[in-house]
């Protein structure tokens, strides 16, 4: 195992100019800068289809899933930007989550997320921030064994917050998101 703690970065949006995007990228910026290897990712690069048992059953899992989670398995921490989609998160990020989370033959059940480390944010236009959605993606990777860290951003009124360079306009804000990226590096740190 490499001595840098080695964190896997995405968000659950494949939209072109994702505010997602552009926050989880400053949380990876700040987990560089405690000194993790980090690997930022766009789920639009992994299509994958609805998840059905009996599609899985019929096929094996899709190869785009069995890739991800391949890159998934060799990072200890997460940094995951949620869109919020109706009160909850994406379609994508739940399908992606559902399809990573299947076991190999010989493999212990949701041995992906077992003993990680994440830490979650959003990002939206409304005046919440990507809040709700942010409950149940903390409860849904609370469930299947990931240590969610305490703390979370969720950015309002997200279409007039970022720079042309996808920098948080508020610098305190901007400080708050690279923090989430340090967080996870630290607790990785004492994991190990």
């Amino acid at each position: 195992m490499s001595d840098q703690p080695r964190v896997l970065a995405f968000a659950g949006s494949a939209r072109t100019d994702s505010f997602n995007v552009k926050l989880v990228n400053i949380a990876a910026e700040g987990a560089r800068e405690a000194g993790a290897e980090v690997t930022v990712l766009n789920l639009k690069d992994f299509p994958m289809p609805i998840f059905n048992q009996d599609l899985e059953a019929a096929e094996g899992p899709p190869e785009q899933a069995t890739r991800l989670k391949g890159i998934m398995l060799a990072h200890e921490g997460l940094l995951i930007a949620s869109p919020e989609y109706n009160s909850s998160i994406s379609p994508l990020l739940k399908n992606t989550i559902d399809w990573v989370s299947r076991p190999a033959d010989g493999e212990p059940m949701l041995a992906v997320y077992r003993d990680k480390v994440a830490a979650v944010m959003s990002a939206s236009p409304g005046g919440l921030g990507g809040l709700r959605g942010l409950v149940h993606l903390r409860s849904i990777l609370s469930n299947i064994g990931v240590l969610v860290i305490p703390d979370q951003v969720a950015v309002t009124q997200a279409h007039s917050v970022f720079d042309d360079h996808g920098n948080l306009l508020d610098a305190k804000r901007q400080t708050s998101v690279q923090g989430l990226g340090r967080s996870v590096v630290k607790l990785v740190g004492w994991n190990r």
